[in-house]
């Protein structure tokens, strides 16, 4: 989406505000056109690519001082848009690969991986930059950044992290010629004890996830 269309004229696109909600956009556009299977050997690269960038605009959020909202309270931004279309077609297209295991907070000791789906955590990391896009179009600039900055560091931004890791350890397997492991029917409704687990990708081959991906083996 150009500027014309997402910033007034006036806004300098050298802004902070602009270049994340930019970043943000172009997310939002790229994985909702990724849901859509056009191309469904390129949708774990595609994503790896997304997510990465979408994670530079979230460490310069974090690193930058704490945005105050111009409100005590938060405006009302409307009925929030459905995701769960979104969620249903990735988890359909990166079926096999969709459930992987994940820490939650690597700073708290002995915590037991968990299973986790790539398709809800991107749906949820959407849901929450939907939120603060919102404001952006109604010109609550400040409150944006805040919402933003604020689901960065309580949601979106570890989501979004744990997501990549998955991400570019399917792409590792298939460029490595290392096979993924089979877990018995793994799923996300099922704890995973004390074993650390290598995530979901049932009985496939390093040969056929490449296949699917549009990779070619490792030499």
């Amino acid at each position: 989406m150009s500027d014309a269309t997402l910033h007034a004229t006036h806004q300098n696109p050298d802004d902070f505000a602009v270049q994340i909600a930019d970043q943000i956009e172009s997310f939002l556009v790229a994985v909702t056109e990724v849901a859509k299977g056009d191309e469904p050997d390129s949708v774990v690269p595609f994503l790896l690519l997304e997510v990465s960038q979408l994670l530079l605009a979230g460490g310069r959020l974090g690193a930058h001082e704490d945005f105050v909202p111009d409100e005590r309270y938060e405006p009302d931004p409307g009925p929030e848009q459905d995701v769960d279309e979104l969620r249903e077609n990735l988890a359909r297209l990166l079926d096999p690969v969709d459930v992987y295991s994940e820490v939650f907070d690597p700073y708290e000791p002995r915590r037991a991986p968990v299973p986790a789906r790539i398709s809800d955590d991107l749906a949820d990391v959407i849901a929450d930059l939907r939120h603060g896009m919102v404001h952006y179009r109604a010109g609550r600039t400040t409150e944006a950044l805040w919402w933003w900055q604020f689901s960065y560091f309580s949601n979106w931004g570890s989501t979004a992290s744990a997501t990549l890791r998955a991400l570019q350890s399917v792409v590792a397997h298939v460029r490595l010629n290392q096979p993924l492991e089979e877990l018995d029917g793994l799923d996300t409704d099922q704890g995973m004890g004390d074993e650390t687990l290598e995530f979901e990708a049932g009985r496939v081959m390093e040969a056929e996830i490449g296949a699917q991906l549009g990779f070619r083996p490792a030499r």
